[in-house]
């Protein structure tokens, strides 16, 4: 099966033309993917999507792919949306219920999850994950998983946040080795190990390349040359967009890098935030903010780019999200989704391709996260479902264990239905009015609940 499928994609490939005429791009062998996640970037940072930082080689990405106006992380808050982005499954089915602090939790992601990295590799691509990782890493105390047993040849990460800040790191992590203290600033420090990494990369080998910034999360750092343009040196929103700025002239020296390696037909890249930022001025006016289920918490830019592959210049309004990836990239590259896995995301590829006419979502879209109010939320098409827990949690912030089987159990109270379409800000519940259409969201997202609940880890048992 993975000889016919690189024997298929080593052929030509149709491609959908701006004009809608198919085209044929040929490809020499199966295209590289690369994978760049931001950290808390919300909304409404970015150039492309009218924000106010600088960001030209993020921008000429969306310039030449297409662009999602209604995209979504896979959840309010790091380590779950990380989850759904490498398993095209909702978070708590891959183990993970919230953000994961190692040395207090036994959570992770679970060592059973099939990956996007441990799929390509199974199609022959050389893997390498850099940057943040934030899925759980080993303690003394407690045995999980490291990025190479998820399918990653290579590794360097961090298991949160660049410590003590963005600036000289001393806490990265390369193949299970402590690297010590670094000069410079995160972003560029993970694109200089990119590049390292390509480098050593045999030409005759496609590659699969996951790099996870750090930035914009607090705590925050970047060059004062850069912040300055932005404000005083040290206002928190001017190093704010400087951290973004500073990432996007870093991605700048990658896709430099990339464009020396192969045309760029021959690599498909994706972008996109693992959740909503923590500032109220960066969400595009959206409800709420990181760590709760308005669309200011999950809405995140989303841009996808392959030359020939898939549609320039183009805008999608179509409700996606980082959910869809796995499929999404499957779906592309002509290879088989895994087998006996129930992904939750669906395949972006008809979108992509100028056929939007042809998509159809087998799932809507679903968010939940115990600390959240609302606790959880649905999209469906144009229609935003959000309801309240019927049940207490304790009042710590960080994720207990022992509050899993009350989460896997508990309901929901409290149901509002807003219309994204017509109210994007989320400002008028119009449950009251559409008792109908209440009812039949609810009941999918009960479904939908209470099969990812099934496949929850008990991690208070362990």
């Amino acid at each position: 099966m993975r000889l016919m499928t690189l024997l298929l994609l080593t052929g030509a490939v149709a491609a959908a033309a701006p004009d809608g005429q198919n085209q044929l791009v040929a490809h020499q062998q199966p295209p590289n993917v690369v994978m760049l996640l931001a950290d808390d970037l919300g909304f409404q940072d970015v150039g492309c999507y009218d924000g106010p930082v600088k960001t030209p080689n993020i921008d000429a990405l969306a310039a030449g792919g297409t662009r999602f106006t209604d995209f979504y992380s896979g959840c309010a808050v790091c380590s779950p949306s990380r989850a759904s982005l490498l398993t095209g499954r909702h978070h708590i089915r891959a183990g993970v219920y919230s953000w994961i602090h190692d040395a207090s939790q036994n959570s992770h992601l679970l060592r059973r999850e099939v990956t996007l990295a441990e799929i390509l590799k199974e199609q022959g691509y050389a893997t390498a994950h850099i940057g943040k990782w934030h899925l759980g890493l080993p303690t003394e105390q407690r045995n999980k998983p490291t990025p190479d047993e998820h399918g990653f040849d290579h590794w360097f990460a961090t298991w949160n946040n660049a410590e003590p800040s963005h600036r000289n790191p001393r806490n990265f992590i390369r193949n299970g080795t402590h690297v010590g203290q670094q000069e410079g600033y995160s972003c560029q420090l993970v694109v200089e190990e990119a590049i390292r990494w390509l480098d050593a990369q045999s030409r005759e080998q496609p590659f699969f390349l996951n790099v996870w910034f750090h930035e914009p999360h607090a705590p925050i750092a970047a060059p004062s040359e850069i912040v300055t343009g932005y404000g005083k040196a040290k206002d928190k929103a001017a190093v704010y967009s400087g951290t973004i700025d500073n990432t996007d002239r870093a991605i700048g020296r990658l896709l430099k890098k990339l464009h020396a390696i192969a045309p760029a037909e021959d690599t498909l890249i994706i972008y996109a935030s693992d959740n909503g930022s923590y500032r109220d001025d960066r969400t595009g006016g959206l409800r709420g903010r990181k760590g709760v289920n308005w669309d200011g918490g999950i809405r995140v830019p989303g841009i996808f780019h392959w030359p020939g592959r898939i549609e320039a210049n183009a805008v999608s309004s179509e409700p996606a999200g980082i959910v869809d990836i796995v499929p999404t990239v499957c779906g592309l590259l002509q290879i088989p989704q895994p087998n006996g896995v129930h992904l939750d995301g669906s395949d972006l590829t008809t979108v992509l391709t100028g056929h939007s006419g042809q998509f159809t979502r087998h799932q809507p879209l679903f968010w939940h996260l115990q600390k959240s109010r609302p606790i959880v939320a649905m999209r469906d098409g144009r229609y935003s479902l959000v309801a309240e827990p019927d049940y207490e949690l304790s009042t710590s912030n960080m994720f207990q264990e022992a509050w899993i089987p009350a989460i896997k159990s508990g309901g929901y109270r409290n149901y509002q239905l807003f219309d994204l379409q017509s109210d994007p800000r989320q400002t008028r519940n119009i449950a009251g009015v559409h008792p109908e259409l209440v009812a039949r969201l609810k009941q999918k997202l009960l479904q939908i609940n209470h099969s990812i609940m099934q496949d929850g880890a008990d991690w208070h048992l362990k």
